[in-house]
């Protein structure tokens, strides 16, 4: 059980190098993403994150894939999916993970984390990461 997003979500931090991190909770249409708690994301941005649509940036992009979505340096590539202001964050490095309902067939969130450097987040991270969401899942699930 999960007391404290912020906490889990620093503790997740520290674990992957990180210094940006959101959760996203899916609304109950599964047609959007809430945030539920940030570290690091500048106060210009919190408005356009608070609601996203599947399908919209990093975390929208993972959320409708149904699989992770990795950039390696942001500010230099969008990659397609990446909004232009997620550049006012100054991370580079950057990994989002859907967070799935026990059976696997909903998308319940999405985990994203993210670090200053450029970084190309391995098979075996993104693996990690995904792995994280449990606690997530079953505190989404209830």
């Amino acid at each position: 059980m999960i007391t404290d997003f912020k906490s889990w979500l620093q503790e997740v931090l520290a674990e992957f190098s990180c210094q940006t991190g959101t959760i996203h909770r899916s609304t109950a249409e599964g047609t959007h993403l809430t945030l539920v708690t940030q570290i690091g994301v500048p106060e210009a941005l919190l408005d356009k994150i608070s609601l996203i649509p599947f399908g919209k940036g990093i975390a929208g992009a993972a959320a409708e894939r149904r699989a992770p979505v990795e950039l390696c340096n942001l500010q230099q590539d969008l990659g397609g999916v990446a909004r232009p202001d997620a550049r006012q964050t100054n991370v580079s490095g950057s990994l989002a993970v859907p967070i799935f309902s026990t059976d696997g067939e909903k998308v319940l969130g999405v985990l994203g984390i993210g670090m200053m450097a450029p970084h190309d987040f391995t098979c075996e991270e993104q693996q990690a990461l995904a792995e994280k969401t449990m606690p997530l899942r079953e505190e989404f699930e209830r």
